[in-house]
């Protein structure tokens, strides 16, 4: 791997982690597919509950009008922009979950999503994400992998830095392959190798080969796989989070060994304006996941993928100044998946009636979730992970 970098000038480990390389089975074939909406999605104009008088009293210039609804039962229904999200939810590949948050909310961005990236406590504070823990748990033992959870961004999330093992931020194969063959990493690893500070070195090597391995194992399996076979053939939008999921799809289809894949839409935050804005994006969302989820059907994968969505908070009750929602409490998070169990409306729609100083009540604590989609999903030790039990809940 480093054998034109000059490999004799570095560390002994490093030429034993690159003579003993290899390629791990996983424990299950099933993989999990994070997507998540940034800056907070107001989940009352997300799934509208549209014969609630509180609901419309609330928002009088913001609320969705019963007549453009798409109507899930006599309740609640779909934003009028996610049609094609309605089409994958009438094929039974969906479900939804109401109130989701956590105890004592905090309204801040950085440290909602710090919590739900470290499945923490409000007031606990930790440095490395639960998908981080799961790699630790998983492969600690394994060598040059770091491509068993992968971000499809330029930056990788808290939630998969582990305290060993980190998973990768890529924003293609193709770019990411190129980026490590560029001259840079063979300087690097031709350098002499300090014994001031070995330890540091050491760490530094490790990360180097890390990449190294990652990247060509990624780019050989895409190249050959997924991409060169043409195995995706759905028609994606041309938007970013479309590309994204167009490349997380051809990783999936060429056969990489990765149990965790993670993209992120931005620009939720919609306290002023929020009508064409947030409408916008729940159609970008919900095209970009209608062509996933057809193309993950295509090639009979459905069955072996979960899809979460969820947004780090959801949006206050009441209407602003600005024609906007302020930073809220519980919210709606999505599965998608061909083995969901029936009841596609996993629980209660939220109780206007019934709030916490104007905000949603939570009924389903976010780490319930995650401990179902650890302990019945990936088939690990969901309390090791954790830090603690939590009840799973029965959507598989």
């Amino acid at each position: 791997m480093l054998a034109t970098a000059g490999t004799m000038l570095v560390p002994q480990f490093l030429k034993a982690f690159e003579k003993n390389a290899a390629v791990f089975p996983s424990a299950t074939n099933r993989k999990l597919v994070i997507v998540q909406l940034s800056g907070g999605n107001d989940g009352l104009n997300t799934i509208v509950p549209y014969q609630n008088d509180i609901y419309y009293q609330e928002r009088p210039a913001l609320a969705i009008p019963k007549e453009k609804v798409l109507r899930i039962n006599d309740q609640i229904g779909f934003n009028p922009a996610m049609a094609t999200l309605q089409d994958v939810f009438a094929k039974g590949l969906m479900t939804i979950i109401n109130n989701v948050g956590y105890p004592n909310p905090d309204r801040s961005h950085f440290r909602s999503m710090d919590i739900w990236h470290t499945a923490s406590s409000a007031d606990t504070y930790q440095h490395t994400g639960w998908i981080g823990r799961y790699l630790d748990a998983q492969f600690t033992n394994h060598c040059l992998e770091s491509y068993h959870a992968l971000e499809v961004d330029d930056t990788l999330s808290l939630a998969l830095k582990g305290e060993k093992v980190k998973g990768l931020a890529i924003s293609h194969p193709r770019k990411f392959f190129k980026q490590v063959h560029n001259g840079h990493f063979e300087q690097l690893a031709a350098m002499p190798v300090s014994q001031t500070d070995p330890e540091n070195v050491s760490y530094l090597y490790k990360t180097l080969a890390e990449t190294v391995s990652s990247a060509d194992y990624i780019y050989e399996n895409w190249q050959n796989g997924g991409a060169k076979l043409n195995k995706s053939r759905i028609s994606y939008p041309d938007t970013e989070l479309g590309r994204r999921l167009k490349t997380l799809s051809e990783l999936i289809l060429s056969g990489v060994e990765t149990q965790v894949f993670y993209v992120t839409l931005s620009g939720f935050d919609t306290h002023a304006n929020q009508t064409e804005r947030q409408n916008r994006l729940l159609n970008v969302y919900s095209e970009a996941m209608n062509a996933f989820t057809r193309d993950l059907e295509e090639n009979n994968l459905i069955d072996e993928v979960m899809i979460m969505t969820f947004s780090e908070f959801g949006r206050r009750v009441k209407q602003n100044a600005s024609n906007g929602t302020d930073h809220g409490t519980a919210n709606n998070v999505f599965l998608i998946n061909g083995r969901l169990k029936k009841g596609r409306i996993f629980n209660e729609a939220p109780d206007l009636s019934d709030l916490d100083e104007g905000d949603l009540k939570l009924t389903v604590d976010f780490r319930q979730i995650y401990a179902t989609l650890l302990r019945k999903w990936l088939k690990t030790d969901d309390a090791v992970i954790l830090g603690g039990k939590f009840d799973p809940l029965g959507f598989v």
